[in-house]
């Protein structure tokens, strides 16, 4: 798993780091596997609150490794990348805490779903997406063609899916699909400044703020607010009064701070 992909432990935080720069950290069956058991991993460490998730070299992530594909032959059997048993979006996706995608360069087709499975994108000037499912003649099956609508818009999203054209790190911040971009060497200190604040809420809020969020995209509107209020009933059975007065003091204490001239 080392020589694929590189895991560092720091405040709470797991910086994951693909490693495969040689190849545009493309995902073979190797680099696929360590994503999936490091996530489950992490799963079980309490001592990790946050995940940043980049790659190494000058791209982020070419999508799946068509070299090894090919070489595979036609009938993969069970090393199918697209099954259950290899789906890293999933892992990711299943993961219960925040995951934050350091887009340091190149993200395409499946390194495009890759990064939408985090949960924000922050970008370095030379981050640049490209969904070219449509010009490889297969089409996406870890999600992208659900979220990029909801994240973009409908018609910005087929613009991109259906050219296959490169969308540079200015207009993806513009259309909201990159909370913020920065220089490269601010990249990953940025985004350790993002999970910190994150760690600085309380935990267990903070979880269940992110599930609730990823349960009411999967409804309509009136099922989601249907859904926020039952989950809000049953979380505040667990806060007291005297819980919400001592984290105030904290939280007006940080607002003063953050308004200050």
């Amino acid at each position: 798993m080392a020589d694929v992909l590189r895991v560092e432990k720091s405040e709470g935080i797991a910086t994951l780091t693909l490693n495969r720069p040689e190849a545009r950290n493309a995902l073979n069956r190797a680099l696929r596997d360590a994503i999936r058991e490091s996530f489950a991993a992490l799963a079980r460490d309490e001592s990790v609150g946050a995940v940043i998730l980049t790659g190494a070299g000058a791209a982020f992530c070419a999508g799946l490794d068509l070299k090894e594909l090919s070489q595979a032959g036609a009938d993969r059997g069970s090393d199918r990348p697209r099954e259950t048993a290899h789906d890293i979006v999933q892992a990711i996706e299943g993961f219960d805490r925040p995951v934050i995608g350091a887009i340091n360069g190149v993200a395409v087709t499946g390194g495009f779903e890759l990064a939408l499975a985090c949960d924000v994108l922050v970008g370095s000037t030379n981050a640049r997406f490209a969904d070219t499912h449509a010009r490889v003649g297969i089409l996406p099956g870890w999600g992208l063609s659900v979220k990029l609508p909801r994240l973009v818009g409908a018609v910005r999203a087929k613009l991109i899916s259906l050219t296959g054209n490169y969308v540079s790190a200015e207009e993806a911040e513009r259309i909201g699909l990159l909370a913020r971009v920065v220089p490269p060497e601010e990249l990953l200190p940025a985004c350790r400044a993002i999970a910190r604040d994150m760690l600085s809420c309380e935990p267990r809020t903070m979880r269940g703020y992110k599930r609730l969020i990823d349960q009411g995209l999967a409804l309509d509107g009136a099922e989601a607010r249907r859904h926020e209020v039952e989950v809000s009933t049953e979380h505040m059975k667990g806060v007291s009064a005297g819980d919400v007065a001592s984290r105030r003091l904290g939280v007006v204490a940080r607002g003063r701070e953050q308004t200050r001239d």
